[in-house]
This record gives C-alpha cells, sequence and structure tokens, in this order.
C-alpha cells in the first residue's frame, strides 16, 4: 500500500503539472491559425500577390510571413548593444523575422508602445521585444530605446509584447526580438505563411482554397499545412507519456494491494469467527463489528500513507524541479490520496467484515 500511496500522488501530480503548463498563458491566440512553409523562391518572391490572393477568398482574416513558426522560435543571434548594457554579459536572444501583419494575425498582446506599421518606412530599423527582453535588458522605459546590432544598424525599440510561448511550455519564456522583413523578393527571410481563418468558416473549405492558391506559385512540392493548437500539444507528448505510465502501474499496484487485502480480510475474519460469534450472542450490532474488523486495516492503511507520502513528495518535488516552469506538489493531492486509500480499503474490507457479521452466531459457534 505505500507503493500505491507512492504511485497514486505521482499520478496526480503528473497530470496536475500537464494542466497546469497547458493552463498557462501563451501571448497569442492559437486558434483557427493555419501555418505554411514557402518552400521554394518563387512562393518568396510573390508573397505580397499570395496574400492579396488568399484574402480575396473571403475565407481568411488575415495572413502573416515569418522566418520561424509562432510555436517554434528556435533562431538566436547575438552581437547586440544597448544603453546600461553589462559589459560581461554574453547576450543571446531569440529572433523572429515578420511582416507587418503578423501580430495582427497571430493577435498577439501589445503591453506598451505599438506594433508594426506597413505605412512607416522607419519600422524598417525598429524592434519589438517581449516582457522578458525588457527585464533581460533591464529597460525601465523600453520604448524608444536604441538597440545597435552590428552590421544590422541601430534599431529602435517601438513596442513590447507579452511573453509568447513559441518554444518548451515548460521553461521559462526566453527574451524575444521581432523586426520586420526588409525585403518582399526570392531573398528575405520569411520562411513560413501564418493564416488565420475565420471562425465561422469550415476548415477543410478553408485548406483547399489555400491550397489551390499555393499549388499556383510551387507546382513542384506537395501541399503541406499545420495547425498552430495541434503543434503546441504536441509538447505535450513525453509529460503525457509519463503520465499514462504512471496511470497503468498504478492501477496495476491498486489491484495487487485490493487482491491482498481482500486475502487478508477474509483470513483475519475465518480467525475470529468464534470471537464474532460470542459478541453477536451478546448483543453486538452489525455496525459495531463491522467497524472492529476494518479498524485494524485503517491502521495499516495509515501507516503505508505515513511511509508513503514524504517518499512520494521528495520523488516528485525533484521531478517537478527539472522544468523551470511547474506548479507545487500541493497538500490537497496528499489529501485526495489518504481519501481515496482509506476508501479503496473500507470498500475491500467491508465484503468480508460484512459477511462475518451477519453470518448465524450458531453456525459459528457450532463449528468452533
Amino acid at each position: 500500500f505505500s507503493v500505491s500511496v507512492i504511485l497514486i500522488i505521482g499520478s496526480i501530480a503528473v497530470f496536475h503539472q500537464i494542466q497546469y503548463v497547458k493552463d498557462r498563458p501563451v501571448g497569442y491566440d492559437r486558434n483557427s491559425l493555419v501555418m505554411v512553409p514557402m518552400q521554394n523562391g518563387n512562393t518568396r518572391q510573390h508573397y505580397d500577390a499570395l496574400r492579396t490572393r488568399l484574402l480575396q477568398t473571403g475565407l481568411i482574416e488575415d495572413v502573416a510571413a515569418s522566418q520561424n513558426s509562432v510555436i517554434d522560435t528556435y533562431t538566436t543571434n547575438m552581437g547586440y548593444s544597448w544603453r546600461g548594457k553589462d559589459p560581461s554579459l554574453q547576450e543571446e536572444f531569440t529572433v523572429n523575422t515578420v511582416t507587418p501583419e503578423f501580430g495582427r494575425t497571430t493577435r498577439w498582446k501589445i503591453v506598451e508602445g505599438r506594433d508594426f506599421s506597413s505605412d512607416l518606412a522607419t519600422d524598417s530599423n525598429a524592434f519589438i521585444i517581449n516582457e522578458t527582453a525588457v527585464r533581460y535588458m533591464g529597460f525601465k522605459h523600453p520604448i524608444g530605446e536604441i538597440v545597435d546590432w552590428g552590421a544590422n544598424g541601430r534599431y529602435t525599440v517601438i513596442g513590447v509584447v507579452r511573453d509568447m510561448i513559441s518554444q518548451n511550455p515548460f521553461e521559462s519564456a526566453r527574451q524575444m526580438i521581432f523586426n520586420l522583413s526588409r525585403k518582399t523578393d526570392g531573398n528575405n527571410r520569411a520562411n513560413l505563411v501564418t493564416i488565420r481563418v475565420k471562425p465561422q468558416v469550415g476548415i477543410h473549405r478553408a485548406l483547399a482554397a489555400i491550397g489551390s492558391i499555393f499549388k499556383s506559385y510551387d507546382t513542384d512540392d506537395p501541399f503541406t499545412s499545420s495547425f498552430a493548437d495541434q503543434e503546441y500539444a504536441k509538447k505535450f507528448a513525453d509529460e503525457e507519456r509519463v503520465g499514462q505510465l504512471a496511470g497503468f502501474f498504478t492501477i496495476l499496484a491498486i489491484l495487487i494491494s485490493c487482491l491482498g487485502l481482500l486475502g487478508l480480510s477474509a483470513f483475519v475474519a475465518e480467525q475470529r469467527t468464534r470471537e464474532i460469534g460470542i459478541r453477536k450472542v451478546l448483543g453486538a450490532s452489525v455496525p459495531h463489528l463491522w467497524s472492529l474488523l476494518s479498524r485494524e486495516f485503517l491502521l495499516l492503511v495509515s501507516l503505508s500513507l505515513l511511509i508513503g507520502s514524504p517518499v512520494a513528495y521528495w520523488i516528485m518535488h525533484g521531478w517537478l524541479n527539472s522544468y523551470s516552469y511547474h506548479t507545487g506538489v500541493s497538500w490537497w493531492i496528499f489529501a485526495a490520496c489518504a481519501l481515496g486509500a482509506i476508501a479503496l480499503t473500507l470498500f475491500t474490507v467491508s465484503f468480508q467484515a460484512v459477511r462475518a457479521a451477519i453470518a448465524n452466531p450458531v453456525d459459528s459457534l457450532r463449528s468452533e
């Protein structure tokens, strides 16, 4: 039962951690967001025309291009300097080069300043940074700050967005910089088109229209697409697999424990047949006899809780601390485990206890 207690607490903690991270704000709206890679130079060169045709279908809310996906931004850059930077800091930023419509399409959250604008030529030398980057760079008032990017020139911070979870959702958000794609020809740095489908439009109908337009610019490569919400869900595959395995072994351990309890309770009831018969002749009620037989097992289960709970806490505390973004091992997990273990014990033991308590005492005493 101590092993069962450890597994029960572990399983609940794993599923609680997964749900905790799934409920984490991601900084954008991933629903109805379709991502299509630009697989050749012709598509990149005609991106503006492609975007116009997509919007003309009436099925699309907005379209943007970017160097990286909104859920997988791994491009990193160094060589930045800014006012007040620690000379010993080996800076590293996650960078995404985007078109001006990226913010509207992903519905990121501007918390300070403004979004990119295609009407302002100066935005080609502008940065939008996330909240983590503001803290990382030590800016108190980031809007208007100048960031020197080596040979790429000097950039002005025009906006701050909420942290977007674009890498491992179990880790802390990284410092991110967004800059505009300077070119709209085949040499631009955009690799992916992000499309927001109108919510009232059927997704299959929208995909058919999107695929047809993309194929007109790229006849050699097969049309491929992915959904932001589905790709984000895949990030939990390993942890969910751990949870499923823990759940399987928990059920197995509980089954073995209950079989042991059932056999032990039958053995104890058999040993105390004469005692039960005498107590019943002397006026003991069925509830009293049931509590008498169940008490010892409750004490054993309570002892297993005292043994298993600290071990489970130590194991799960260490496992949770392996993630930067994690919940704690809450007290209610132990309370739920205790109540579950006690209820399970009473349910298992009660069958034999009630059976012994309602037996005819005359038969019991005669057999003795």
